[in-house]
């Protein structure tokens, strides 16, 4: 039986993965950049977050000329029947002694009138239209109008601070789909390559059993690992596809996404603690949110106490038509001397909403700067192990490459030599899964520092990458 040494196994991976590549034919290769793009331009979260910061922005444009004058025009048409009842008998009564006092020509002619009626009605009757122009304009009012403006900027800063977290979430989630993908299909690859070297194993052990050089029992061994080993890639497989599904639909894209993008670490530690400190509470979304909802409830605060104040309008009047026509201007003032609304129980409530917000900002940035230090020191703790699985690395080659010298000065079995291969394949896959952490470690930090637009930036600085 010929055996080769561990370059062989080098060989059965890049076969393994000729095999993988075969079987996912119909994949689209894509780099992590272009799978980010794709999900940016086909996320519904993501477009529902930008377009509540479109709407806000829209709402806050509404109000650009808040306390402006307005101008209306008013018209009506109308018609109308009036009736006016006019009592007669008082001057009925009256005529008698009228007539009495004439002389007697025109006293006789009095008499000789007829009787007056007890009542008459007088009747009114128009049809007619108006119209008019009218103009208000407030001249002051009590600061309502720049509360008004600077609350609809806050809410417009709020959405903004809502759509960032939006982005850095999905952004970190596609990490973790893409690269765990990567990993997936690493480890597939690793299995697959173990089981075609235990498959030649077991092929040789029946020969060494037909040969009579093995025992039956140790055969059958051969043969047990040689199942388990089927069943730990076909389960491998089931992963790899299953990774692949997730990042395709996190990247909303046509076909099956096959990562190009490999696992990295970059060697050296990244910037210092305190730089992601800095910046988290610079430009941490959340943070972000927090003090909008500050400014909003200040400016909640100075709307009440502006309807504590005075407020001024002028404001006119003309009648729309030809010749003389009617009109009106002067200038108003307002000012509420009693309501029946609470004014100071209205004040000392929007107090506390503005001590509540600084009490939660203080409590996010606290936080805010503990969640950056753990995930600055996850990632150092994760570059350290990856470096450090090396000596793992080299020594299970090393006895991979002696098992099999082994076997063939008869001085190990052909169990030891599966079990070389299979430890060999585990100790790959676990260096693998660090890497994995650390990507992860590193979208987690950036996402905590509010930089998770820099992550391309620190892949493209990694030295080592895990092919």
């Amino acid at each position: 039986m010929t055996l080769h040494h561990a370059p062989r196994a080098h060989l059965l991976t890049g076969v393994a993965a000729l095999c993988l590549l075969a079987q996912g034919a119909a994949a689209a290769p894509m780099d992590y950049p272009t799978a980010l793009q794709h999900m940016a331009a086909a996320s519904d979260r993501l477009a529902a977050s930008r377009l509540a910061v479109d709407s806000a922005a829209q709402q806050r444009r509404a109000v650009e000329r808040l306390g402006g004058p307005s101008v209306s025009l008013g018209a009506a048409a109308y018609a109308y029947n009036a009736n006016l009842d006019v009592d007669l008998n008082p001057l009925g009564q009256a005529l008698p002694g009228i007539a009495a006092q004439l002389p007697p020509q025109l006293g006789g002619l009095v008499a000789q009138l007829p009787h007056l009626p007890a009542s008459y009605t007088l009747n009114r009757h128009k049809t007619d239209a108006t119209a008019s122009v009218n103009a208000v304009w407030p001249l002051y009012m009590g600061g309502a109008t720049s509360a008004a403006r600077t609350l609809a900027d806050a809410r417009t800063h709020e959405a903004q601070a809502d759509s960032t977290r939006v982005g850095d979430e999905l952004a970190s989630l596609l990490v973790q789909r893409y690269f765990g993908a990567q990993l997936a299909r690493r480890a597939a690859v690793l299995r697959e390559a173990a089981l075609h070297s235990i498959e030649q194993h077991d092929a040789a052990a029946q020969k060494m059993l037909d040969a009579g050089v093995i025992a039956k029992v140790e055969r059958l061994q051969a043969r047990s690992a040689l199942e388990e080993a089927r069943k730990n890639a076909q389960r491998a497989r089931d992963d790899a596809d299953l990774a692949a599904t997730a990042l395709t639909r996190t990247a909303r894209a046509d076909e099956t996404v096959q990562p190009t993008s490999p696992l990295f670490v970059i060697s050296q530690p990244v910037e210092p603690l305190d730089y992601f400190i800095d910046t988290a509470l610079a430009r941490h979304p959340g943070l972000a949110k927090v003090a909008a909802k500050q400014a909003q409830a200040a400016q909640l605060h100075a709307a009440q106490e502006a309807l504590r104040r005075p407020q001024v309008f002028a404001f006119g009047q003309r009648e729309i038509k030809s010749g003389n026509a009617d009109w009106v201007a002067g200038i108003a003032v307002r000012w509420t001397l009693w309501d029946s609304i609470d004014r100071n129980a209205l004040a000392a409530s929007s107090q506390a909403q503005i001590e509540q917000a600084e009490r939660t900002g203080a409590q996010a940035r606290s936080d805010i700067a503990l969640l950056v230090e753990k995930n600055w020191l996850a990632l150092e703790q994760a570059r350290r192990q990856y470096f450090a699985q090396q000596a793992g690395v080299d020594l299970s080659a090393e006895v991979l490459r002696l098992r099999e010298a082994g076997l063939r000065e008869g001085t190990s079995t052909t169990l030891d030599l599966i079990d070389a291969q299979l430890n060999h394949a585990k100790v790959q896959t676990e260096r693998a899964q660090a890497a994995h952490d650390y990507v992860l470690a590193l979208a987690a930090l950036l996402e905590s520092s509010g930089l998770s637009d820099e992550f391309a930036n620190y892949m493209a600085r990694a030295d080592v990458k895990v092919d």
